[in-house]
């Protein structure tokens, strides 16, 4: 085996010495084609070094799009958990004349639908109910959305403060000086109704002859009444 090699080799070797001159004919052909060979070797290397660079190019723009959309979407998120709170809010504000029917006669105004300012404020609290979603991950990705649950809970927050600070302006105002007797008749009533050391008849004949009294005058919410209901509810069975 050994000795093809080394007869191989001696052919080369006398092969080289024979035509020496062969060098300076192809010399230059075969130099620039061993150029050319290299060019092509570096273009090669050259392109693959540019596609790894458009690649990890690629995951960098990937991932900071990734992040920004995590970011926008939290930020969406934040503005609608800001208005449901808001929304929250003016509810609490108005539950809290719902629930304390004593309190709301004081300012009978906030019940008085024949008020432009009152159905103004329950006119955007439907509105805003309506459009209000059960979390704020349905609003998100849903800019027309975000932006008319937004507007309606500031209409809604806008014009509750409006009907309460001129229902607390006017207080009993436009009402004669009979029908102001009927309301503070109505209010002792009621707190006879709420007063557990009353009788259940007294508390029961107190409770009826308040929603006399308030009949054709003020129009309270079911809510109000429901809430009265509940807590004397023993009386009115008894």
């Amino acid at each position: 085996m050994a000795g093809r090699e080394g007869m191989r080799m001696d052919a080369v070797v006398q092969f080289a010495g024979q035509y020496w001159w062969l060098w300076f004919v192809f010399g230059g052909s075969i130099a620039g084609a061993a150029k050319a060979v290299g060019a092509a070797n570096e273009r090669r290397a050259d392109r693959r070094l540019e596609r790894y660079r458009i690649k990890q190019e690629a995951k960098v723009a990937a991932l900071e799009l990734t992040k920004a959309s995590k970011q926008d979407a939290d930020a969406q998120r934040r503005s609608v958990e800001k208005a449901l709170a808001e929304h929250d809010d003016v509810n609490a504000r108005w539950f809290a004349y719902e629930t304390d029917v004593i309190n709301l006669l004081e300012f009978p105004m906030m019940t008085n639908m024949r008020d432009p300012m009152t159905v103004a404020f329950h006119r955007a609290k439907l509105e805003a109910d309506s459009l209000r979603p059960s979390a704020a991950d349905e609003l998100v990705d849903d800019p027309e959305a975000q932006r008319l649950y937004r507007s309606a809970v500031h209409d809604y927050a806008v014009a509750f403060t409006a009907a309460e600070s001129e229902a607390k302006r006017r207080r009993r105002g436009n009402f004669s000086e009979a029908e102001q007797n009927r309301l503070t008749r109505a209010q002792s009533l009621l707190r006879m109704a709420l007063d557990g050391a009353s009788t259940p008849a007294e508390r029961q004949a107190a409770y009826r002859k308040a929603r006399t009294e308030l009949e054709g005058l003020v129009t309270l919410p079911t809510t109000a009444y429901a809430q009265i209901e509940q807590r004397i509810a023993g009386a009115l069975e008894a």
